[in-house]
């Protein structure tokens, strides 16, 4: 039977940082937006509050070399291309759902995600403020789910998940086998199995062939 493997990007793929963090560097704006970070872990903010003022902060600087300069020097964990590269040539899927920005998350389709989704930003360099009914939120990580299962003929039942934050809750809920990355406790105490380390192919591992 095929699976369809989801994964988080930031904390889970991106170790110890997101993506909001690896841009906000190449910048120099590295402590606004971990004052951002640390109210959307708060509830403070939204995910439309959080990406309404990360544009903002960003305003008009943003440049695509800007963005390939961040995904390229991002902390990635190990093996991410081997692992999916293995999952294709099983025959099963493998996607990315992501509350970050989707001009960052739709670059790993380059390294074998069959699906990227991410947040639906204005085109880089920006020239319109962020739509609200674009912005992805907990919710919509299992919507995408949904429909990506329907696409590939698949099932709930036929899910892995892979996540570490609270945003990654809802999905590990909804779906039977789930993998905590590196996870704080709103995931790492309902996962079914646990990873603390740098490759992903270990993670990827405690799955094995066992059927979701």
């Amino acid at each position: 039977m095929s699976r369809l493997h989801l994964f988080d990007l930031d904390g889970t793929l991106i170790h110890g940082s997101a993506a909001a963090i690896e841009i906000s560097r190449q910048l120099g704006c590295e402590k606004e937006i971990d004052a951002l970070e640390r109210d959307f872990a708060a509830g403070r903010l939204t995910s439309v509050g959080f990406a309404t003022a990360t544009r903002a902060l960003w305003g008009e600087t943003l440049t695509e070399a800007v963005v390939a300069a961040a995904f390229e020097s991002a902390p990635w964990l190990e093996g991410i291309k081997d692992v999916w590269a293995d999952i294709t040539a099983r025959g099963e899927r493998c996607a990315v759902i992501s509350l970050s920005p989707n001009f960052f998350v739709e670059r790993l389709l380059t390294w074998g995600a069959h699906a990227a989704h991410g947040s639906l930003w204005p085109d880089v360099p920006f020239r319109s403020p962020v739509d609200p009914a674009g912005i992805l939120d907990a919710g919509s990580k299992v919507r995408i789910a949904d429909e990506l299962c329907a696409a590939y003929g698949l099932e709930r039942a036929d899910c892995v998940a892979y996540g570490d934050s609270m945003s990654d809750a809802r999905l590990f809920a909804a779906v039977p086998v789930s993998v905590a990355v590196n996870a704080d406790h709103h995931v790492r105490d309902v996962a079914s199995f646990g990873y603390n380390g740098r490759d992903l192919r270990e993670a990827y591992a405690l799955v094995g062939d066992r059927p979701a």
